[in-house]
């Protein structure tokens, strides 16, 4: 796997990026062709917390995961350890048929522990009412009703849209084509 290494307010050191390779890389053992792959990392600082985002784009996937720590080796730890328990627990899901064009990215022949297979289910489904409405009036629908995100019509392009909550309690919008 190639990498893209930047740091946003601290310096990457020869021995922080050895060691983002290090973990990071692991991963490959999980793609087809780990060589044509490159990983973004982006390490922050936020006050006193080290923040470490990892992006891997793949041809039609993206895996991404976000951990912040005190201690920076500790949040790469983590974000490694998230990065292979998203492959993992979606191994099945990359095996059925309708998903293996998505998931031929992806070396699938591992074994899963008795306590890693926890099949997600769809459990509840719900019907909205899809009035237009302005992202003013979706944000305070999103308060409302107490949710992480709300889907709506937005009333000036018609467009299915949704908002979102952001850890840093800003907002984020997902507009579709």
């Amino acid at each position: 796997m190639k990498f893209n290494i930047r740091g946003n307010k601290i310096k990457i050191t020869p021995a922080i990026n050895d060691y983002i390779i290090s973990k990071i890389g692991k991963l490959d053992k999980y793609l087809e062709n780990p060589d044509n792959i490159t990983a973004t990392v982006l390490v922050k600082v936020r006050g006193i917390d080290q923040i470490v985002e990892v992006t891997i784009n793949l041809n039609k996937v993206i895996l991404r995961a976000e951990e912040e720590n005190k201690d920076l080796y500790a949040a790469i730890d983590l974000v490694s350890e998230k990065l292979e328990r998203q492959i993992r627990k979606n191994k099945t899901r990359m095996n059925k048929k309708s998903n293996r064009d998505v998931a031929k990215d992806f070396i699938t022949d591992f074994t899963i522990n008795k306590t890693e297979k926890e099949e997600n289910k769809i459990v509840r489904r719900k019907e909205i009412e899809m009035k237009p409405m302005s992202e003013e009036e979706a944000i305070l629908q999103l308060n409302l009703i107490d949710h992480d995100f709300f889907v709506y019509k937005d009333a000036h392009t018609n467009k299915i849209c949704i908002v979102y909550k952001r850890k840093d309690n800003n907002y984020g919008i997902i507009t579709t084509h």
